[in-house]
């Protein structure tokens, strides 16, 4: 698992790399498919998308969500995807939600081998600047990665 995490200039960023075991095709399809972000989503998580995306991402797309933040703290967050070539990378926006901002790319590439490398990399900010990264900018730092590590060991699981 390669999962890192690191800070600058008031911004977190989270890097995470996975080997699938499936065709560039077979990613793509899957990961592009936006009720697929639940069964990724760690249950703790409360995940839940709140509006019909439909069954393909598109460039444009907006989605909404419910997400727990903490136990009993539940928030609104709303999506776009802003950018999108496919079988090669999308990236989904904060437009509203608990983050200052949430920039999250999703890369897919195909190996020699056959197999996928997926890299995601998030940049995200806590909301009220330095007071909001004194006070939760460690708890959140830990909850995005406990997220991508908990997505590693699901998907180590369903995709095989």
């Amino acid at each position: 698992m390669k999962i890192k995490i690191t800070k600058q200039s008031g911004i977190y960023t989270l890097t995470s790399e996975q080997i699938l075991p499936i065709s560039l095709k077979e990613a793509w399809e899957f990961f592009t498919v936006p009720t697929n972000l639940d069964k990724i989503t760690p249950d703790e998580m409360n995940f839940r998308i709140t509006n019909n995306p439909g069954s393909e991402t598109y460039q444009g797309q907006i989605i909404t969500y419910k997400i727990g933040i903490f136990p009993l703290v539940k928030s609104n967050w709303i999506t776009e995807i802003t950018h999108m070539v496919k079988e090669k990378f999308f990236v989904d926006e904060q437009r509203f939600g608990p983050y200052a901002m949430w920039h999250h790319e999703h890369h897919f590439a195909e190996m020699q081998d056959g197999k996928v490398k997926m890299t995601d990399i998030v940049n995200f900010k806590m909301p009220l600047g330095l007071f909001g990264d004194l006070i939760a900018g460690k708890a959140v730092k830990n909850k995005v990665k406990f997220i991508f590590e908990s997505r590693y060991k699901i998907l180590e699981e369903i995709i095989k």
